[in-house]
């Protein structure tokens, strides 16, 4: 028997939350479309319902009462430079966004869709029929990583663009679920468990993206990518430095969490970079090889250091 195809539009996130809880064994959120619609279509997502968040208002704002910036959730990644609050305090969220996949995607990809990406690999994120003819991961209920041969553990990379210079930053998010709302550091959101990237509670929803604007962070980045338009990421890294001299460096693309590493304009900026790469758990399920992303890890990150100035 075949489940009933069920499409819901929501006009509140309350009211969302609540429908996630009536469909709770087979949904899945909607935002842009741009990762959950290709996932559906290569056999990746196979959810009953759909619940499209993209009438809710209160998701499509930016604000600022006081000192932090609440950026919300289906702020799409091209309107981000539209914001005159954004643009001014935090410049490079704007140019990275900017960097995301093709300007097609960016006018529908939203920003919390962005640091909600899937985690992604070579062997994974492939047709139905290619991924049972290869043999089927331990992603996708398979009894083995291809990548690495092992049973255990799934490296499936975490992808996001936006997420490495939010972190960098010292972003929180504003989660809603059926509970009420909670505030926490977006870092602590992923797993570094490629099957289960996130441990979100799959009813939330990230209403906005919390950042300090007194802070006036001196931030940069870098990416790596076969293509600058469509292509996922193969190394993100990117470093925060603010005006109390705290020093944060990220790198994504490299493990299935982002890479954090802090410390302050007082330390050696060449440990903090050892430190990431030490961290990094990269295998070969990309383009690029895995010695060369690492590789690529300390080239970038000192180029970063160059370039804002320590």
């Amino acid at each position: 028997m075949i489940a009933e195809k069920v499409y819901l539009k929501p006009t509140s996130v309350e009211e969302a939350v609540k429908m996630a809880v009536l469909h709770h064994d087979s949904f899945r959120y909607l935002a842009g479309g741009t990762d959950l619609l290709v996932n559906k279509f290569q056999g990746n997502e196979e959810s009953n319902c759909l619940i499209d968040l993209c009438e809710i208002e209160d998701l499509k704002t930016v604000i600022k009462h006081g000192d932090p910036i609440k950026i919300g959730s289906l702020i799409r990644l091209d309107d981000l430079k539209t914001h005159k609050l954004i643009k001014d305090n935090f410049h490079a969220l704007v140019k990275v966004a900017h960097e995301v996949a093709s300007p097609m995607l960016r006018k529908t990809a939203t920003i919390g869709g962005n640091v909600l990406c899937e985690n992604r690999c070579s062997f994974y994120n492939q047709s139905e029929w290619w991924r049972e003819a290869v043999g089927y991961c331990l992603k996708c209920e398979g009894q083995i990583c291809i990548a690495t041969g092992g049973k255990k553990s799934c490296f499936s990379k975490f992808v996001s663009d936006t997420a490495p210079v939010l972190i960098s930053m010292d972003a929180q998010i504003a989660i809603v679920d059926k509970d009420g709302t909670s505030i926490i550091p977006l870092e602590s959101i992923y797993t570094g468990d490629g099957i289960a990237p996130r441990n979100l509670s799959k009813t939330a929803i990230i209403k906005s993206i919390i950042l300090p604007s007194n802070r006036h962070f001196n931030c940069s980045f870098r990416k790596l990518r076969p293509r600058e338009a469509v292509d996922f990421t193969s190394l993100t890294t990117a470093v925060s430095i603010d005006n109390k001299g705290k020093v944060k460096l990220v790198a994504g693309g490299v493990d299935p969490k982002p890479i954090v590493v802090e410390g302050t304009t007082k330390d050696d900026k060449n440990e903090l970079i050892k430190q990431v790469v030490k961290k990094a758990r990269i295998v070969d399920n990309d383009v690029y090889s895995r010695t060369y992303r690492k590789e690529m890890i300390t080239v970038y990150l000192n180029q970063i250091f160059s370039e804002i100035g320590h």
